[in-house]
């Protein structure tokens, strides 16, 4: 395979942050889809886990995509992946929350291959750290000599707010009635209710994300600003002022996904629809208002190669 010339290896930059920020954001949701079921247990982010072994060596194939995969019996198996990816998924970063990111750590990539102690099960997104990721933090510090401190900066953000002048909600974002109570949730998945005809699509206690759509039912707006940031790749911040608990359908253009086309159960989006921030204003009632504003950074102090093994 050649090399890839200047406007490919920019386009496929782009990609592949797109799909670090699609992978962190759908952790996000993930989060909020669960938040009202009871605790599980989870890693304790304090405690130090590592790979009982692990291989890292650098990928020279020039191949495009990349994949970090858990197998049965505690492996992991990343192939073809840059660090930059490695430490947004070990650390749960979207791009702009990263700062002092060497080039190199975009586009040089690494196979690692690796084993956890026993096999211990993956954790439910956004629920808590997963052991791979803890694990993935130690081999990053060992093996990458990543080292980092946070940092609050003042950055370009989005406020999420009314739109119209009256101070209503657009006609698309209902008040929630829904019971979310751990107990009403649990006994709704065991029986599901059918959908009302006419109604917004039935979402119970939580978040669906894909193409071109976000639909959520009885969750507080905080959750949507959530969601948007991985839309329009900045911070969203609620500044509404709408209390409780809110139901509604949102769908826009999405932009092409950064991956193989949606399966069966993920329709392709309406390239017809409206752009995020038109669709918002039309169906919720709601814009995106540029500011400035107060993040948290991810810096890194110091990172090297590691030595192939």
């Amino acid at each position: 395979m050649g090399r890839a010339t200047n406007s490919e290896a920019a386009w496929m930059e782009v990609i592949m942050r797109k799909v670090i920020l699609a992978f962190v954001i759908a952790a996000m949701a993930a989060a909020i889809a669960i938040a009202q079921q009871p605790s599980l247990p989870v890693a304790d982010p304090n405690v130090s886990v590592s790979f009982e072994v692990a291989s890292v060596k650098p990928n020279k194939s020039g191949e495009r995509g990349g994949s970090l995969r858990r197998q049965p019996g505690g492996r992991v198996n990343a192939v073809n992946m840059p660090l930059n990816a490695l430490i947004s998924y070990a650390y749960q970063l979207a791009p702009f929350m990263l700062a002092g990111v060497p080039g190199w750590t975009a586009n040089e990539r690494f196979d690692i291959v690796a084993k956890l102690e026993g096999d211990p099960p993956p954790v439910t997104p956004g629920s808590g750290p997963d052991p791979l990721m803890l694990a993935m933090r130690t081999l990053l510090a060992d093996r990458f000599k990543l080292k980092f401190h946070h940092e609050t900066r003042e950055s370009d953000i989005y406020a999420l707010v009314l739109a119209r002048p009256a101070g209503n909600p657009g006609p698309g974002l209902k008040p929630s009635v829904q019971d979310c109570s751990p107990q009403a949730v649990q006994a709704r998945r065991a029986s599901p209710p059918p959908a009302a005809p006419g109604n917004v699509p039935a979402v119970l206690c939580g978040m669906q994300m894909m193409p071109g759509r976000i639909a959520s039912g009885g969750l507080p707006l905080s959750t949507l600003a959530n969601g948007l940031a991985g839309q329009v790749g900045r911070v969203v911040v609620d500044r509404t002022d709408l209390a409780g608990n809110w139901d509604f359908e949102l769908k826009f253009t999405a932009e092409p996904p950064a991956g193989p086309p949606p399966g069966p159960d993920l329709p392709p989006p309406d390239p017809n629809a409206p752009s995020i921030f038109t669709a918002l204003q039309e169906q919720l009632g709601l814009k995106l208002q540029a500011t400035k504003g107060p993040i948290e950074v991810f810096v890194i102090d110091s990172v090297e190669r590691p030595i192939p093994d």
